[in-house]
């Protein structure tokens, strides 16, 4: 069977694969100093983070849509 995970790319929600916007990510590539980034105003459900592939965890953020849809 094939692995259907998506591949680890900073800038993509590691659920979905769309962009995460993450402020620390737009300031690595823009060089750009940018505010906090959404994601610090969030509590992330635990449901949620234990969809994340293990290797992936703590090195893509979710997106803002995946965070809301979860409960």
């Amino acid at each position: 069977m094939p692995d259907t995970r998506l591949p680890l790319i900073p800038t993509l929600c590691p659920l979905c694969g769309q962009p995460n916007h993450c402020a620390m990510e737009v300031e690595k590539a823009t060089g750009q100093p940018q505010g906090p980034c959404w994601c610090t105003q969030v509590d992330f459900a635990q449901s949620l983070l234990e969809q994340i592939a293990v290797e992936h965890r703590g090195k893509a953020c979710v997106c803002a849509n995946c965070a809301r849809t979860t409960p």
